[in-house]
């Protein structure tokens, strides 16, 4: 019997992540300049907090806009708490945990431990790499 082939064969484990107390106008810097829609926020043991999106950013844009006052923490705009993955769950769970979500990438944890982030078109990619004929 062949293993199915898990979330930490396919997740992408160099992260670029942003901190909690980081000023939310550095974080939304840092998105653009990767180009990249998110990043997970760690804090300083390294522990998963939350998870600061573009769509979290054009929150904090738009209400700068309005109130025509920027600024304030990433932790005042991030996503919290978090929906994770396990870097062992197998890639049709992993698929179905997507279906599901409206979310587009998921963290995944190791004993509670951030190893690396998972998106929609790592699944499909690995889904079409293991069951096409």
């Amino acid at each position: 019997m062949t293993k199915r082939p898990l979330v930490s064969d396919y997740m992408m484990t160099e992260l670029t992540v942003v901190r909690p107390r980081m000023e939310i106008l550095h974080a939304m810097q840092i998105l653009l300049e990767k180009r990249i829609s998110g990043a997970p926020v760690v804090d300083e043991e390294g522990l998963l907090v939350g998870v600061l999106s573009k769509k979290d950013c054009l929150r904090a844009a738009l209400q700068g806009a309005y109130y025509q006052e920027w600024g304030g923490q990433v932790s005042g705009y991030m996503t919290h708490p978090v929906e994770t993955l396990d870097a062992d769950l197998d890639l049709v769970s992993a698929a179905e945990r997507f279906l599901a979500s409206p979310y587009r990438r998921f963290p995944v944890l190791r004993d509670a431990v951030l190893v690396g982030q998972i998106s929609r078109a790592d699944i499909l990619r690995a889904l079409v790499e293991n069951w096409s004929a």
